[in-house]
């Protein structure tokens, strides 16, 4: 290995290493579902889990599973190829009619990333209840989530990004995030020399996907050029919710008869 990519890998697992432990990502006897999409940021997932799975003091295992979309032209067999040779393990084939369902039920002029994206989660979960996993591990790493960070302020009105580990709707499975400190930058670092090829869906809508989120990147990128430390920053502030100095009122005591101000003032 490169030492550049060495320095790369060995950085990512620290961070890696980190989030695991402030969040308890992992515990013993997890049998984690592993959410590859040929992409750099799921490689660098399942990288971290196996390196740090031969010295975790705890035992889990690890189910490698990619969910295909079916908009034709997945290359299974490389994929599968990779992941048997490179951390001997298998590959779980997901295969879906995706790709019927978005044509038939997205809005013309829409992309159809977040649709997808329901999708495929669902695929997921169906494939972790399938193969006895406990936990669904995804790729989004810190970029992601700043970028999520903004887009949900700009667009929805609403202050959340993405967590680290939570419990999905269905009560069954934990999905975390054990990627949620690393920068983008350094997964790309890694990548670059890791021997790995990534491959995307094949969407057909490739070329227009997550306009919004390439924004937020941009505008990331500007305010970094006068704020260097912008990214962490943000990182930091997720980590430090001040709630008293913020405007929702779920977040604050029941008015006491006495003290509704509106009440005694007679404001309308």
């Amino acid at each position: 290995m490169h030492n550049k990519t060495a320095q790369a890998l060995s950085a990512i697992q620290r961070l890696a290493g980190k989030a695991i432990g402030d969040f308890a990502l992992l515990r013993s006897d997890d049998r984690v579902l592993v959410a590859l999409s040929g992409g750099k940021d799921s490689w660098a997932l399942l990288e971290v889990l196996v390196q740090l799975q031969k010295k975790a003091p705890i035992c889990y295992q690890l189910q490698p599973a990619i969910v295909d979309p079916g908009f034709g032209g997945f290359d299974h067999a490389a994929l599968r190829q990779s992941v048997e040779q490179r951390y001997n393990l298998p590959l779980h084939i997901i295969a879906t009619e995706h790709a019927n369902v978005i044509r038939e039920h997205l809005r013309p002029g829409s992309a159809c990333c977040a649709f997808c994206a329901r999708l495929r989660r669902g695929a997921l979960y169906g494939a972790a209840d399938t193969l006895g996993c406990n936990v669904l591990a995804l790729g989004h790493h810190r970029d992601d989530a700043l970028e999520t960070l903004l887009l949900n302020q700009f667009y929805s009105g609403s202050l959340s990004a993405m967590s680290a580990s939570l419990l999905a709707d269905n009560g069954r499975h934990r999905v975390i995030r054990p990627l949620i400190y690393v920068p983008e930058a350094l997964i790309q670092r890694w990548i670059s020399s890791s021997g790995l090829v990534t491959q995307s869906c094949n969407c057909p809508q490739e070329a227009l996907i997550d306009q919004k989120r390439q924004t937020m990147k941009t505008l990331l990128d500007q305010l970094e050029q006068d704020i260097p430390q912008v990214r962490n920053s943000l990182l930091n502030a997720l980590a430090n919710v001040q709630p008293r100095h913020l405007l929702d009122r779920k977040l604050w005591p029941a008015p006491s008869q006495t003290g509704d101000i509106e009440t005694a003032t007679g404001a309308q």
